[in-house]
């Protein structure tokens, strides 16, 4: 077993960038990141490697982040200026080869768009598109089949095909 602050330094970074993705507040991401890391070392014993660590840590971070709507009764997630904030720390211009190209007004339009999105739909769009993970990984953090996060995700692009007319923007 890897030690834990080898852990923490390897997929710290990535259940942060998740858990923006989730909440558009850095200040939230940080603090339910570290709550993350603490469950996780609570429970490192039931850890059995049959999924990659960074599955096991976004599941803990998803129910981390409901648990925190849960208790605060938070529906509203963030507002248009949290989210700016977000996509820009996210998508650096090595993640987005033709960011030259793409306005602002046209990637704040479209993270509005994913934020619209129903859940599993926004969920999974974001897993896939951010942190990179395969379908197999993401039905495993909805403790669903590969096919199924498949299928959602394919869903989930259409609706935003067919919200954003990217001609207009």
């Amino acid at each position: 077993m890897e030690d834990l602050s080898e852990i923490y330094n390897s997929y710290a970074n990535g259940v942060k960038r998740f858990l923006l993705c989730l909440t558009s507040n850095v200040d939230l991401a940080e603090e339910l990141t570290q709550e993350t890391f603490y469950q996780a070392v609570k429970s490192i014993d039931r850890y059995n490697g049959e999924c990659k660590m960074s599955v096991w840590l976004c599941q803990i971070a998803k129910h981390t982040y409901y648990d925190y709507l849960k208790k605060a009764k938070y529906r509203n997630h963030a507002s248009l200026d949290y989210l700016a904030q977000a996509g820009m720390e996210i998508q650096s211009k090595e993640d987005l080869p033709d960011v030259s190209l793409i306005k602002e007004t046209t990637l704040l339009a479209i993270h509005q768009e994913i934020k619209r999105l129903d859940e599993p739909y926004r969920e999974i769009f974001l897993l896939r598109t951010t942190l990179n993970l395969k379908f197999k990984e993401i039905g495993d953090i909805f403790e669903r089949t590969e096919n199924w996060a498949r299928v959602t995700y394919y869903r989930a692009k259409y609706k935003l095909a067919e919200r954003i007319d990217l001609n207009e923007l």
